[in-house]
């Protein structure tokens, strides 16, 4: 019969050193002598575009419940740990090492329940210490924690935009900042899509963006209001348009880009009819 601490010992040295090849995967891409241009060529800056993208298809993959899918994606995820971890080397700023120490030190210092003598009932406990001992961390007072302003920042902090004013949209709320009826939520629609209107007559790029902002963060308050949830709703209807532009190439018999505006208008809507049924 199989020891189980043993074999538990053996998993954890099989996922080191499987750690271990990856990290040095990286080093050697990463190294002037005989690396890759490409790898060679990124900052920390050049990959926040690849760090978000591979943590949405984390989480497209787990939606999937595609139990290969979620490896593959978690992989990649990982990948951007490891490669930003070993730019900041380079740079002589920080390692790994201190990244896993960093993070392990914060969950054991966290978590007082299991790894000390603190008491909890239940889940919500455990979140109200968890604020609590972070609040600490941060040099703030239990006060100065539940300032509503300090709660949006962190969901702006943390979150995509859409997200992000989403969450803010319902905690302002809550907090009184909301219209009397749904037919003020549509007055403001209206007022700042004029403005909006009257930005684009401008130069000012900076003026049309905030202009941009205000009108897409009151249709999210708009989509509050009727109980939608705007994430799920830009969600679906990437998919529809891919979907029906994946139809339209099937029905096509030359490249897209071949035809004209209105023989891509026809096949448009043959591809919306082929799916609706």
């Amino acid at each position: 019969m199989s020891n189980p601490q043993t074999s538990q010992t053996q998993t954890y040295h099989a996922i080191l050193d499987a750690l271990n090849h990856l990290v040095d995967v990286v080093a050697k891409l990463r190294s002037p002598d005989g690396g890759c241009p490409w790898d060679l060529a990124q900052t920390p800056q050049t990959l926040i575009p690849y760090v978000i993208e591979e943590a949405y298809e984390v989480v497209h993959a787990i939606r999937s419940e595609d139990q290969e899918a979620i490896v593959e994606e978690l992989g990649d995820l990982l990948l951007q740990v490891v490669l930003q971890a070993q730019i900041a080397q380079d740079y002589g700023y920080f390692s790994l090492q201190e990244v896993a120490e960093g993070i392990t030190e914060k969950l054991i210092r966290r978590h007082p329940h299991v790894f000390g003598n603190v008491a909890v009932e239940n889940s919500e406990e455990v979140r109200e210490n968890w604020e609590k001992i972070k609040a600490e961390e941060k040099g703030e007072t239990p006060e100065m924690a539940q300032l509503l302003s300090r709660k949006l920042e962190r969901y702006n902090r943390s979150l995509p935009p859409l997200m992000a004013s989403s969450k803010i949209s319902v905690k302002a709320a809550k907090a009184g900042f909301e219209w009397k009826t749904v037919d003020g939520v549509w007055e403001k629609f209206n007022e700042e899509l004029t403005e909006f209107k009257e930005s684009l007559e401008t130069d000012n790029k900076a003026h049309q963006q905030s202009e941009l902002g205000d009108l897409l963060f009151t249709i999210i308050n708009i989509a509050r209001w009727y109980g939608l949830d705007a994430s799920e709703a830009l969600a679906g209807t990437n998919e529809r348009f891919i979907q029906r532009l994946s139809t339209m190439e099937k029905f096509a018999d030359r490249s897209l880009t071949d035809y004209s505006i209105e023989e891509l208008e026809k096949l448009w809507q043959q591809a919306k009819k082929q799916l609706k049924q």
